[in-house]
């Protein structure tokens, strides 16, 4: 389950991505757990932006068709970032994530467009490009997070470098997956 809230229309953090009212109060092993979940929710959130911003791509060269795309086209529009470089990611595969709480999230692949329809058109981008607005705030809350609980742990290893090895010792768990603490 994400750890995404809407409210009217916004996402907001929740308490799982909630930094600690003191970072005393975790322990290192928390800590580590606490980050890790960071870390997690990240790539999800980095993700769906990912989505959201090959939807857009696909919607606006479609709009310039009245037919289709090629397959040759299609895979121009996604693997064009208008840089030069093509676009690649490194995506974790694990049972399908909950969509984050963004209503035009649940149909954006779903819905059919006229490309002849520049209004209709024009109206899915601009509810995207909101999409991926809320999308790129959330991510970044959750770099300044896991900014701070990096630096504590940097603070905490500076103090005692032998609890860094701790962390190569045994997997920490967070959403069912294993994974050492980075």
């Amino acid at each position: 389950m994400s750890s995404l809230a809407s409210k009217e229309g916004e996402l907001v953090p929740t308490d799982v991505a909630a930094p600690p009212a003191a970072w005393v109060d975790l322990s290192l092993p928390d800590l580590r757990t606490y980050r890790r979940g960071l870390v997690e929710e990240e790539e999800k959130i980095s993700y769906w932006r990912r989505l959201v911003h090959a939807r857009i791509d696909v919607l606006e060269a479609e709009s310039q068709h009245e037919r289709p795309l090629l397959l040759s086209e299609l895979i121009r529009v996604l693997g064009d970032t208008g840089t030069g470089r093509a676009r690649s990611a490194l995506v974790n595969v694990r049972v399908a994530d909950d969509l984050p709480q963004l209503p035009v999230l649940k149909d954006m692949w779903v819905t059919e467009l006229d490309p002849n329809d520049t209004r209709e058109i024009n109206a899915a981008v601009t509810r995207l490009r909101s999409a991926e607005h809320q999308l790129t705030v959330y991510r970044r809350a959750l770099h300044e997070r896991l900014d701070a609980a990096t630096a504590e742990l940097i603070v905490r290893y500076k103090e005692n470098p032998t609890s860094a090895l701790a962390a190569f010792a045994t997997p920490h768990h967070v959403s069912g997956r294993a994974g050492g603490a980075r």
